[in-house]
């Protein structure tokens, strides 16, 4: 099956700033992927090459498609909500999703006005009339309503509360999810997006440093909390970080056997939060930690 996002040797540069640096990606259909990197790590950049935002070098195929040279029909076929929704501040929501209807072949207003209904938003309400969360509100309403093969979340629920938040990953599962989507979502609110995941893609300083299944992540990673007794010899065994809780240390390990570290403490998974600090943070100065 030909893989929804398709990437070889991906660079995008601005001046001598290199923002991408060489990315190799597959992503198959049916996969929920969380794009997770630290402020100008090269997820903006990423996402404009996917979209046909933003000209790039190497390959890159979205859909099949080059999405730079064909975004008029990739746009088609993809849905992209960005962290910041805009919609014009004159139109009232029920011309909205009447011009939606009319321009875009994949969208269901019967299922728009069914996610509008869960709001406080009102047909005759005029955008400039509601609150940011709103418009953010009713922008996903339209979004979500489309029936894409690809949709791409930048920051989806910034600015909303957290109701809302919970409503619109359960929707987004329940509702519009299934074998024949994808979903790319970036966020800072990894907590709230781990449960949705298949896989996961670190970015740090425009290349990868981490693209696993969620399944492979559960195998690879762990943490281990030691007492100081045991501190020097679970060090032995080269963990990737290292922080201290209270008065005990909490070590991860990347491919490290269970059996081997199950004597020196207590095992235990690891967050997606605590591993993409981790990683990105990398092992602390032991002198620091003691």
């Amino acid at each position: 099956m030909t893989a929804v996002i398709s990437a070889r040797g991906l660079k995008r540069s601005y001046g001598k700033q290199q923002a991408l640096a060489g990315i190799d990606l597959e992503i198959p259909r049916g996969r929920i992927v969380g794009l997770i990197g630290p402020n100008g790590a090269g997820k903006t950049t990423a996402l404009k090459a996917i979209l046909g935002l933003a000209s790039f070098e190497g390959e890159l195929k979205v859909l099949g498609l080059d999405p730079f040279r064909q975004r008029t029909e990739l746009m088609q076929r993809v849905c992209f909500i960005a962290d910041t929704a805009v919609l014009p501040r004159w139109a009232r929501i029920r011309d909205l999703v009447d011009y939606t209807a009319d321009v875009h072949p994949n969208f269901d207003p019967d299922r728009c006005w069914r996610y509008l209904k869960q709001t406080k938003i009102k047909p005759s309400s005029k955008v400039k009339e509601l609150s940011k969360g709103m418009v953010v509100q009713a922008h996903l309403a339209l979004i979500l309503s489309i029936s894409a093969e690809l949709l791409v979340l930048d920051e989806p629920t910034l600015g909303l509360d957290i109701l809302f938040r919970k409503r619109f990953y359960e929707q987004l599962i329940s509702d519009y999810f299934d074998e024949n989507r994808t979903i790319l979502i970036t966020t800072h609110q990894i907590e709230e997006v781990e449960a949705l995941l298949t896989d996961l893609l670190f970015i740090k300083d425009g290349r990868l440093v981490l693209n696993a299944s969620m399944d492979e992540v559960a195998e690879r990673f762990c943490e281990l909390e030691v007492a100081p007794a045991q501190l020097n010899e679970a060090r032995a065994l080269s963990p990737i970080a290292e922080r201290k809780a209270l008065n005990r240390h909490v070590l991860t390990f990347d491919g490290v056997a269970r059996e081997k570290l199950a004597p020196l403490g207590q095992l235990r998974a690891i967050s997606v939060a605590d591993l993409f600090v981790a990683t990105m943070g990398g092992l602390c100065a032991f002198s620091e930690v003691v």
